[in-house]
């Protein structure tokens, strides 16, 4: 169930679009060790977003897992998912945040219930 949501204030077509979700959502199966049929990848293209002070290319990311995060596999996604968005769509590592949500599985639905 890990889920990555990505936006950016860069206009994404379909296939670049395509590109960035297929590359994205195999990086965080393979980091996380969680079979990929699981991962849930967003990406929301064109959304406005200031980041120091300019609205130069920048995103911002949220990965939830239950799970499978921590320090050493945060770091490793964070810089897994930079480089993919500084090859596709040419965004500086220095203006990308990301956030990890590391929760309960109580605290996470699918098909009208609970894991």
């Amino acid at each position: 169930m890990p889920t990555l949501n990505l936006f950016t204030n860069v206009p994404v077509d379909t296939v670049v679009a395509a590109d960035i979700l297929k590359d994205a959502s195999k990086a965080v199966s393979k980091i996380l060790g969680k079979p990929e049929s699981y991962v849930m990848i967003l990406l929301n293209g064109g959304t406005p977003i200031i980041f120091a002070t300019t609205e130069e290319p920048a995103a911002y990311g949220e990965l939830i897992s239950i799970g499978g995060l921590g320090p050493g596999v945060n770091g490793k996604l964070s810089s897994t998912i930079a480089e993919i968005l500084q090859t596709k769509i040419q965004i500086d590592g220095s203006r990308f945040y990301i956030k990890f949500y590391d929760v309960q599985r109580s605290n996470f639905g699918y098909n009208g219930s609970t894991f």
